[in-house]
């Protein structure tokens, strides 16, 4: 189960790999790495399909990546997602945000069986700060009907 105190540790890392960026740049994950690269997050690109993303070099995995990383977010078709955490473990990676639509069963307890701090179920941009109005108050909605992490 997310919580508040996964999220915040999720979010306190600098250095985020983005793995199923899309290669078009019209996809929401497009959007997450524009929004995240302007609230100051070095981020790496990873799509086995393309070079470069969004003016970005990107990697085909995370093992190519230059430098190491503190996090994952997610957005791969749920059977690739396995893989993915699969990977950040192998690498050492404690934190993984699963982003809604990318998460499988399998992935969500690979994580919690290798002790990987693991956001699932859960849009990035509803508390990445500063958040756009209309975040906060999709955020506040939660909030009112009982859905927001505690």
């Amino acid at each position: 189960m997310t919580t508040q105190k996964s999220i915040q540790e999720f979010l306190s890392q600098n250095k985020l790999a983005i793995v199923g960026v899309s290669c078009t740049g019209k996809k929401f994950s497009n959007i997450v790495y524009k929004e995240l690269k302007s609230k100051g997050y070095q981020l790496f690109p990873v799509n086995p399909k393309a070079e470069n993303i969004l003016g970005e070099r990107c990697y085909p995995n995370l093992q190519t990546l230059p430098e190491t990383i503190g996090g994952v977010l997610v957005f791969t078709k749920p059977i690739e997602t396995e893989n993915v955490v699969r990977e950040a473990n192998s690498l050492g990676i404690k934190h993984v945000w699963i982003q809604q639509g990318a998460e499988s069963e399998a992935s969500i307890n690979f994580c919690k069986e290798k002790g990987i701090n693991c956001v699932s179920g859960e849009c990035i941009l509803m508390f990445a700060e500063p958040a756009a109005f209309y975040h906060k108050l999709h955020r506040w909605v939660w909030k009112l009907i009982g859905k927001l992490p505690k």
